[in-house]
């Protein structure tokens, strides 16, 4: 219960993080689009396709990481294009004020893949809880399974009768008896009861 609370509180407090962050870097990827000759649909679409861009590389990653595969080079390269690209964009938007105003500007892009990466960890760590409660689950549930026992040969039945008869308050099983029982040869009985060894595979 407490590891389920952790990972919710965590994840609102990424998610809000990341909302508050992504509506500043946008409109300071916007202002920067417009300010170099872009208008309309376009200024207000470009700021779109670099945070889209850094979601699908981090989805395809997730989805690589969940299937226990190594991750494409695409999508880590998709992914280090759309980090350099969205801070990039915000250093450029204050860069006019100084190295503070370049670095205050920056803050909402860094915020925001900061809080992105976290959110896809947080996943990725509760996606491989479950597997290891599913894991631990189904091993539950096999050892819990009856084991079915392996049927004896009529060899090794009729060594294990005849030696259970030794012990036994009256006289050992004949020849003849164990025989008619199991199916078997005399002979090979008298072979098996005096020597055990070659006659019944271990």
């Amino acid at each position: 219960m407490a590891d389920r609370l952790i990972r919710i509180t965590t994840a609102l407090a990424v998610v809000a993080v990341a909302a508050v962050a992504a509506v500043i870097s946008y409109r300071h990827a916007y202002e920067l689009v417009h300010a170099h000759g872009e208008t309309g649909p376009t200024a207000r679409l470009v700021p779109f396709t670099v945070d889209g861009l850094i979601w699908a590389a981090s989805m395809v990653i997730l989805d690589a990481s969940r299937r226990k595969q190594p991750a494409p080079p695409l999508a880590k390269w998709s992914l280090a294009v759309g980090i350099v690209a969205t801070v990039g964009a915000n250093v450029a938007h204050g860069a006019s004020h100084g190295v503070i105003g370049a670095l205050v500007s920056a803050w909402p892009a860094l915020a925001l893949v900061g809080a992105f990466e976290l959110l896809m960890t947080l996943t990725r760590n509760a996606a491989r809880s479950d597997l290891i409660q599913d894991e631990a689950s189904t091993e539950a549930e096999q050892l819990a399974q009856p084991r079915t026992e392996v049927e004896p040969t009529p060899e090794q039945a009729v060594l294990d009768e005849y030696r259970a008869s030794l012990n036994g308050p009256g006289r050992p099983l004949s020849q003849r008896y164990l025989a008619e029982k199991h199916g078997i040869d005399r002979r090979k009985v008298r072979k098996i009861i005096t020597n055990p060894e070659p006659s019944v595979p271990a």
